[in-house]
């Protein structure tokens, strides 16, 4: 196939080295600076265009590429208030777009249990959810697509939330205090310059402020608030033999995708 490159930055890299491997050709690449090219007349002839760009930019990205005819698959986050317009656009041209938040397998297993999860926890009122992440230094848009993803599943089958809201991970967890209805989302960077993976977990937790202590043979092992939560993510740098693998964490116990 003949592959429009829309975005050259680290993924648009990726993407083309993975596409070079697998047999296919690029037959256009755009970036910032040749955004000009992305035009009807350098379209032609391609069989797809592949969208990794910024929020700003994605919308007219896509436009241009349903006026076209070719079709799109968007890999951009952050602009997803006008991803009904890109839809409708869609149609109107007869097009073909594909678009997801988190194209990653182990994510997507992630958001079906983040799914089952709401639905179970939505007939325990006493429990709040929040949804907390840490990505890299270099991550453009917070809260990322993924963390909106799982925010909006959550909305979709808790009835006692009605939105979300941002924040940061380094705020106090205003468990009895916070505003009913909301749905706090909360983004930290990393620390560790060097550290390029991120993290997303989403926590219930009891409203009141209740916390539980573990024991083993007597002694506190550590103390938290009451609750349950899942995390999916590849942990730290120092740690690949397994977290690398590690694809949910229910309760802080890592679940390794090879048990």
């Amino acid at each position: 196939m003949k592959i429009a490159l829309i975005g050259y930055g680290k993924m648009g890299r990726e993407i083309e080295r993975i596409l070079v491997e697998r047999g296919h050709s690029i037959a256009l690449i755009v970036d910032r600076d040749n955004t000009d090219d992305l035009t009807p007349e350098n379209l032609h002839g391609v069989d797809a265009a592949i969208e990794f760009t910024t929020p700003s930019t994605a919308f007219d990205n896509l436009r241009i590429c349903f006026e076209t005819g070719v079709p799109v698959v968007c890999g951009t986050t952050g602009w997803t208030e006008r991803l009904h317009e890109a839809e409708a656009l869609c149609r109107q041209h007869g097009g073909a777009f594909f678009y997801a938040s988190n194209y990653s397998i182990g994510v997507n297993v992630f958001f079906e249990v983040n799914r089952k999860l709401a639905e179970l926890m939505n007939r325990f009122g006493a429990y709040d959810v929040t949804v907390e992440e840490t990505h890299h230094t270099q991550k453009k848009d917070a809260p990322s697509g993924t963390a909106i993803t799982l925010a909006g599943d959550i909305l979709d089958r808790i009835d006692r939330k009605t939105h979300w809201t941002s924040g940061t991970t380094t705020e106090p967890q205003r468990r009895a205090g916070h505003p009913h209805g909301y749905l706090r989302v909360g983004s930290g960077r990393a620390v560790d310059h060097a550290l390029r993976e991120k993290s997303v977990r989403v926590r219930y937790g009891r409203s009141d402020g209740s916390r539980v202590r573990r024991r083993q043979k007597g002694n506190i092992l550590d103390e938290g608030p009451a609750g349950t939560g899942i995390r999916a993510g590849r942990a730290h740098k120092n740690d690949t033999k397994t977290d690398r693998n590690a694809v949910c964490r229910p309760n802080g116990r890592r679940a390794n995708k090879n048990t």
